[in-house]
């Protein structure tokens, strides 16, 4: 037990209150395609997405709203609880969340894919012609997107989102995100990796611009392999993808109850996640196992 207040679930996380200052997020290992959260979980997800983010925090030096991942600064959690959070647990900032979804695409895949397919759109109307599918960009974009009623992504407009968070604002969203991406990108490049595209998340602490939430984990971000990119169709990424192939091969109307995951595909998604920590933080993920005291 741990007495904590609870303030919010997401897909994947679970927000609890410390005090007036601080809050706790807590990385499950919950996973979700289609807007339907699935089962079974992949094992220690929520640690390879909070590894990772305690990695990036570090290595971009950008003001961010991290105090600590050491489960025992959390005050009231008794043995089960500390063993269940090590890993997993960040506690951070509070802060007012800008309500705007800063996302950074480096190539043309996914939804700005099917848009520009389509003939164009918010994220890709200033785009040039003649692009195939994974085209690596003349140079990234900031397609900024807010959260629906329904929780699905809308992609604003450059009107809309100066609208949302005033010109002042977006410039400096833009700014942050775009030189964040690039930072990222050339990381990762380092290691064997594409970051084709990622989202940031920012708020406000004592009236400055802060880093928020996860940042470049798989969940946020799509990694390619750089040896398996090749523009002109569909690449593999370290990330959920052997979950939704297998998705759209059931007769499944995306609708809860989602059919139960295979071993298999667990198994598999569980060693993309650990691949992508593995490769872009350069030890093995037993090591940051042991780190945070989960072994």
């Amino acid at each position: 037990m741990h007495g904590l207040e609870h303030v919010a679930s997401g897909k994947v996380r679970e927000l609890y209150r410390l005090d007036d200052d601080r809050l706790v997020i807590v990385a499950t290992d919950r996973i979700s395609a289609f807007d339907v959260v699935l089962e079974p979980a992949i094992p220690d997800k929520g640690r390879v997405l909070t590894g990772l983010s305690l990695h990036w925090f570090d290595v971009l030096e950008t003001p961010h709203h991290l105090l600590t991942a050491d489960v025992a600064e959390i005050p009231g959690l008794d043995d089960a609880t500390r063993r269940a959070w090590a890993g997993r647990a960040m506690v951070v900032r509070r802060a007012e969340v800008i309500p705007m979804e800063c996302v950074v695409r480096g190539y043309l895949y996914g939804s700005s894919w099917r848009e520009y397919a389509a003939g164009g759109g918010p994220t890709t109307e200033h785009l040039p012609p003649g692009l195939e599918e994974a085209s690596e960009l003349p140079e990234p974009i900031f397609t900024p997107a807010t959260k629906a009623a329904d929780g699905h992504d809308e992609n604003l407009t450059e009107a809309q989102a100066r609208a949302l968070v005033g010109d002042e604002r977006y410039e400096e969203l833009r700014r942050r995100s775009i030189d964040l991406y690039l930072r990222g990108r050339a990381y990762a490049a380092d290691r064997g990796i594409l970051l084709a595209d990622t989202k940031f998340e920012f708020g406000v602490v004592d009236g400055e611009l802060v880093l928020v939430d996860e940042v470049l984990t798989p969940d946020s971000s799509r990694y390619w392999p750089a040896e398996a990119w090749k523009p002109g169709g569909t690449v593999p990424s370290f990330d959920k993808q052997p979950v939704r192939d297998w998705l759209a091969a059931r007769d499944w109307d995306r609708r809860p109850p989602a059919p139960r995951l295979p071993d298999e595909v667990v198994a598999d998604t569980r060693r993309r996640y650990v691949e992508a920590y593995e490769r872009l933080v350069g030890e093995p993920f037993e090591a940051y196992l042991t780190r945070m005291g989960v072994r």
